[in-house]
C-alpha cells in the first residue's frame, strides 16, 4: 500500500510558526460479529466511519436461531476523513485526542468506536467496557504518528487554551 504524504498548512509551536509534511498512517478496522446480528448492517455501521472499507469475509444472514458462531471481520481503510469530519461536527477534538492516544506505542495506536452511534453519523469513543450495539477497533500504524494525530484534531481554541 502505497501513501501519499499529506500537507497541513501551519502548526503552531512553542510560538513559533512552522509548515510541516507528514504521512498518513495505515488504518486498519475489525469488528466482531455475533451470531444474533445482521452481518449486513454490521458492514453499514463501519462504513459510515470508513466508507471504503472492505471486510475480508462477511458471514451470512441466516435465520433466527442459528448455529452461526462470532466471527471477526477486519479489512483496512485509506482515510479517516468521514471520522474526522464526525468529530470535527460535533466539536469532540481533544477528547478524539485523548482517545485515540490512549493506547499510543511509538507509531501504533488502537482505539474502539460504537458501532450503535456509527449508525447514527455520530463518533463516539469506547472507553471502558463493551458497547451496547457492539463496537469497531481501529487501528493506525506510521511514522510521527502522535504529531499526525495531534495535526488533525487541532483547533484554533488550543491556541489559547494549551493541552
Amino acid at each position: 500500500m502505497i501513501r501519499v504524504p499529506e500537507s497541513f498548512p501551519i502548526q503552531r509551536t512553542h510560538g513559533h510558526r512552522r509548515s510541516r509534511r507528514t504521512v498518513a498512517p495505515l488504518i486498519s478496522v475489525s469488528t466482531v460479529v455475533q451470531p444474533h446480528e445482521d452481518p449486513h448492517r454490521v458492514v453499514e455501521a463501519v462504513r459510515e466511519m470508513f466508507p471504503d472499507w472492505s471486510p475480508d469475509l462477511v458471514p451470512s444472514n441466516t435465520d433466527f436461531p442459528n448455529d452461526r458462531v462470532s466471527v471477526m471481520m477486519t479489512g483496512s481503510s485509506e482515510s479517516l476523513d468521514t471520522l474526522m469530519e464526525a468529530i470535527r461536527n460535533q466539536r469532540i477534538l481533544d477528547t478524539a485526542l485523548d482517545a485515540m492516544t490512549m493506547e499510543l506505542d511509538g507509531g501504533s495506536t488502537g482505539f474502539a468506536l460504537s458501532r450503535q452511534a456509527a449508525l447514527a453519523g455520530k463518533a463516539s469513543f469506547v472507553i471502558s467496557d463493551r458497547a451496547i450495539g457492539g463496537e469497531m477497533r481501529v487501528g493506525l500504524t506510521g511514522d510521527d504518528l502522535a504529531n499526525w494525530l495531534e495535526q488533525r484534531t487541532w483547533h484554533a481554541g488550543r491556541d489559547s487554551v494549551p493541552r
